[in-house]
């Protein structure tokens, strides 16, 4: 995982959960932000998986939050003051459509985990991301609005083509 991604990886995460938060306390909290960070994990991996890709999006940048807050319902919410917000930037809405895919379709989640990145191995052992293909009970009821395929479609619906094409890039072409 190279590390240029982690503001990408750290804000679309919580965009994510801001969005669809837990509800439960504070187990419930820290589970969902878990499901949501290999999520996003795993999506910005397969978004860029080369140097070269994360440079690009370093220069180009990644696109900020407005339209999925506006597809949420969310846009005009403000945070408490001017630079409350600046975090927004850094969200990636293809990386959040990923993400929220991969959170509500298990049968996507697998294969994303074990796609190579940079042409090479998996970036991490499936292990690390055990709870994005396989998630228990307590991780559903803590991302139930995260998880939720009918609450997240409209996220989900962007990029969902592009994510199925980066998956099975023959199958694109069939289709």
């Amino acid at each position: 995982m190279h590390t240029d991604l982690s503001p990408v990886i750290a804000a679309t995460a919580q965009w994510l959960t801001r969005a669809y938060p837990a509800s439960g306390g504070a187990l419930a909290d820290a589970l969902c932000e878990v499901q949501a960070r290999q999520a996003v994990t795993v999506a910005a991996r397969l978004r860029c998986p080369t140097p070269m890709d994360v440079a690009l999006l370093g220069v180009v940048g990644p696109g900020g939050a407005a339209r999925l807050d506006w597809i949420t319902g969310a846009d005009g919410a403000s945070f408490a003051g001017p630079d409350a917000d600046a975090w927004r930037t850094w969200v990636d809405e293809v990386v959040a459509s990923w993400a929220a895919c991969l959170l509500t379709e298990p049968a996507l989640a697998g294969p994303a985990v074990a796609a190579p990145a940079d042409g090479g191995p998996p970036a991490g052992p499936p292990v690390e991301f055990r709870r994005l293909p396989a998630p228990d009970e307590s991780d559903r009821r803590a991302a139930a609005l995260l998880r939720h395929p009918d609450l997240v479609a409209p996220v989900a619906a962007l990029h969902h083509a592009q994510l199925l094409a980066r998956l099975d890039p023959g199958r694109a072409l069939v289709a």
